[in-house]
């Protein structure tokens, strides 16, 4: 069964960089699919990116605002999934999601997943 958790956010100023995580309570991901989405207040659920973390190698896929500043990556073990945010932007404040779903999906709709973590809210601010 799987459990995701998010953890490592924060508040950050405008240009800044944030690494935040999803995990599996120890267990890998091999042989899932996460995305990362993001919800700002009064706004929908927006996809940021996935990771198909399967067989030989993982593929990634970045949504439009994502491109050019975040990168999504794993650990050796591939227990962990990490989203790492550069030059930070305030738009770029909201709750930030990991989702799951077994198999290779490549997908920016949340409906494909079938886990969902509680979120981390990250905040972009002076």
């Amino acid at each position: 069964q799987v459990q995701v958790e998010e953890s490592g956010g924060g508040w950050v100023r405008p240009g800044g960089s944030l690494r935040i995580a999803c995990s599996n309570s120890g267990r890998t991901f091999s042989g899932y699919t996460l995305g990362w989405f993001r919800q700002a207040p009064d706004q929908g659920r927006e996809f940021v990116g996935s990771i198909i973390i399967w067989g030989d190698g993982d593929w990634t896929d970045l949504g439009a605002p994502a491109k050019g500043r975040f990168t999504i990556s794993t650990d050796d073990a591939k227990n962990t999934v990490y989203l790492q945010m550069n030059s930070l932007r305030p738009e770029d404040t909201a709750t930030y999601y990991c989702a799951v779903t077994r198999g290779a999906v490549r997908s920016p709709q949340q409906g494909v997943y079938d886990y969902w973590g509680q979120g981390t809210q990250v905040t972009v601010s002076s």
